[in-house]
């Protein structure tokens, strides 16, 4: 399994930006399928986008397409998520995920996916 330890989170103005960072540790991080995910109270957590640590193929929600980009730095085994033009909408826990799965056996599925990091709050006012 791969350690995972996001940052980034805070509070913005609808319209505003943020970039989440995920840091990945303890295993070889080009071959793992890296994701965000997000959660509200009450709510499941749901796929935001996904990348393969080597930088391809990346997929993401239809809500969040044309606002966010997922982006991967080998060299410092992280993964970035760019939220721009945030809603107040896209208020929740951002969680990173990571699956040693071949990517042709990851999708959006929150049981796809093995190692995840503790979350960081993303607050959007309207």
């Amino acid at each position: 399994q791969v350690q995972l330890v996001e940052s980034g989170g805070g509070l913005v103005q609808a319209g505003g930006s943020l970039r989440l960072s995920c840091a990945a540790s303890g295993r070889t991080f080009e071959s793992y399928i890296m994701a965000w995910f997000r959660q509200t109270p009450g709510k499941e957590r749901d796929f935001v986008a996904s990348i393969r640590g080597s930088g391809t193929m990346k997929n993401y929600a239809d809500s969040v397409k044309g606002r966010f980009t997922i982006s991967s730095d080998n060299a410092k085994n992280t993964v970035v998520l760019q939220m721009n033009s945030l809603r107040a909408e896209d208020t929740a826990i951002y969680y990173c995920a990571g699956s040693a799965r071949p990517y042709w056996a990851v999708g959006t599925k929150v049981g796809d996916f093995g190692s995840w990091g503790q979350g960081t709050q993303v607050t959007v006012s309207s």
